[in-house]
């Protein structure tokens, strides 16, 4: 991996690190990033287009009860069905937004797609490089979030 594709994943992962932070209502506890070699698989998750200075994508995914618990910890319901995809998709629109805020603090302007909702057995390939950031909450929960660049 190059010094400047090191360099903008390490930015990115410090980016979406700070943005779970501001948004998500529980505190994580514990933090891995192994480098993802040739792809990403997922059951269910929000793809988000990145555009700009940085080209790529990012992925966040976890069971769909993951996704609910933290909405009904945000918002004090359940959350099922549209409802449920709604809110993870809005969920990895607001992560994205806080990581893009902080990635222009370091001099770098990108801006986002409109999240893609992805249920299912599913494979992501065709990336430069890659990390997956997986952050353990204090409820035990997991989310990783897939860091590619193209």
């Amino acid at each position: 991996m190059s010094a400047t594709v090191s360099s903008t994943l390490e930015d990115l992962q410090e980016g979406i690190l700070d943005s779970i932070k501001q948004i998500v209502p529980i505190p994580y506890e514990d933090v891995s990033v192994p480098i993802v070699q040739k792809e990403l698989s997922l059951q269910y998750g929000v793809l988000v287009g990145v555009t700009g200075s940085v080209k790529g994508k990012i992925l966040y995914k976890a069971d769909a009860d993951v996704f609910g618990s933290i909405g009904e910890v945000m918002f004090g319901m359940t959350l099922e069905g549209e409802m449920l995809k709604s809110f993870s998709g809005e969920l990895g629109n607001m992560l994205s937004g806080g990581l893009c805020t902080h990635i222009f603090s370091k001099g770098v302007t990108i801006d986002i797609t409109a999240p893609t909702i992805m249920d299912g057995n599913s494979t992501l390939s065709g990336f430069r490089e890659a990390i997956e950031v997986e952050v353990t909450f204090q409820n035990g929960n997991k989310l990783a979030v897939g860091l590619m660049l193209d």
